[in-house]
């Protein structure tokens, strides 16, 4: 159950770098315009905020990538931790994006899914 969980932990991290690369990297690009729904002239005077929110979403990825190298490692508890730690926060900023913007709710369930599933599958095998 806990190596499921990792996985979409991973899954996860994964997604969430990939997060950090279009808010703070190419948030002005057509491309990552048209993902989150700005106008040029809107990503241009947010690119500043956007870069910030980019490096948060990088930091849970590595809190959660080394917490998954942790529990590789044989270093369960602090791995587990760390993993329950970046996912939960994961899931945590997923829940907020979908009650205070619904109208964002797909981007919501996309970024929270693997994080929500993360997160009860580790707890799950950690309670077994």
């Amino acid at each position: 159950m806990v190596f499921a969980g990792l996985v979409f932990a991973a899954l996860a991290a994964v997604l969430h770098v990939y997060i950090f690369v279009m808010e703070s990297l190419t948030w002005t690009s057509p491309r990552t315009r048209a993902t989150f729904g700005t106008t040029a002239e809107t990503a241009e005077i947010t690119k500043e905020l956007a870069f910030n929110q980019g490096f948060y979403n990088l930091f849970l990825a590595i809190v959660t990538g080394i917490g998954i190298l942790g529990i590789a490692l044989g270093h369960n508890a602090v791995g587990v931790a760390l993993v329950l730690a970046g996912a939960g926060s994961m899931l945590a900023a997923a829940l907020v994006l979908l009650t205070t913007s619904p109208d964002k709710a797909r981007a919501a369930i996309t970024q929270g899914v693997f994080p929500l599933i993360a997160v009860l599958l580790v707890a799950i095998g950690v309670a077994l």
